[in-house]
């Protein structure tokens, strides 16, 4: 599908909403990132590397959209669309999964997963709010590029610091994120679509994004994921729905190897 759609979200700043017939899309997501079948008949080029775009967004999602070996628990909070949970999260410590006495960011307690979406742009755009961030007026159609990464929240001040690592700094003139995990295993990109509950089978999403997404789960001090949730340039203060998994080749594009 072409990218055009990305034009009228430049005035909104929530996720997006506009869906098509799942027979007239391209490539979609999430995916299980071990399967490397597909075959939709959309291609579009691969964004560059995220060194190379804009930071435009970050947001998380309650347990992880995508599948693979080391989040592959099925969650059951809720009768469907309840995504994966990092099988680290059934082993932790007892001081690891000590409840807080207040949930953070609307909800999450130690021991319940996230998947982390940095959001890039070739657009010349600064970090912000939705993928209306994403966009500018001279580029409403940019490459979009995600790198996820899916953590287990634990009750350690030890474990990886979200506000730290999500703090925004420039780097040859980009906007980029402090840190992003680079020893979670060796990302798996393909070509995909942008997630969240909007979407199902039957109502596909229209807009064409690169994804990176890392193979294994980490853990995240859940304080530091309050904090932000506290304050962030993005507007975020909770986790946002999943989208259940795609597993019709025929909405998924080829993983090469």
């Amino acid at each position: 599908m072409p990218k055009r759609f990305l034009l009228f979200m430049a005035a909104v700043t929530t996720a997006p909403v506009f869906a098509v017939q799942c027979d007239l899309a391209g490539p979609q997501s999430p995916r299980d990132i071990h399967l490397s079948e597909g075959s939709n008949p959309v291609h579009f080029a691969s964004a560059p590397n995220y060194n190379e775009l804009n930071l435009c967004n970050i947001h998380f999602h309650k347990n992880a959209e995508h599948r693979a070996a080391a989040f592959s628990v099925t969650a059951h909070s809720s009768p469907a669309n309840t995504g994966y949970q990092c099988q680290l999260s059934k082993a932790l410590a007892e001081h690891e999964k000590k409840p807080l006495l207040t949930p953070a960011c609307d909800g999450l307690q130690s021991g319940d997963t996230i998947e982390v979406h940095w959001v890039y742009s070739s657009a010349r755009v600064s970090p912000g709010p939705g993928l209306g961030s994403c966009v500018s007026t001279a580029s409403a159609n940019p490459d979009l590029r995600v790198e996820a990464q899916v953590f287990t929240l634990v009750n350690d001040t030890g474990a990886l610091n979200f506000t730290e690592m999500t703090r925004i700094v420039q780097r040859h003139g980009r906007y980029q994120s402090n840190e992003i995990p680079h020893d979670s295993g060796e990302p798996v990109r393909y070509l995909g679509s942008t997630t969240g509950p909007s979407y199902s089978q039957h109502q596909c999403s229209p807009y064409q994004v690169s994804w990176s997404v890392r193979p294994d789960c980490r853990k995240l001090d859940i304080h530091s994921l309050a904090k932000w949730c506290e304050d962030n340039p993005f507007n975020e203060h909770q986790a946002h729905g999943v989208r259940q998994l795609v597993i019709d080749a025929q909405q998924l594009s080829t993983i090469d190897d």
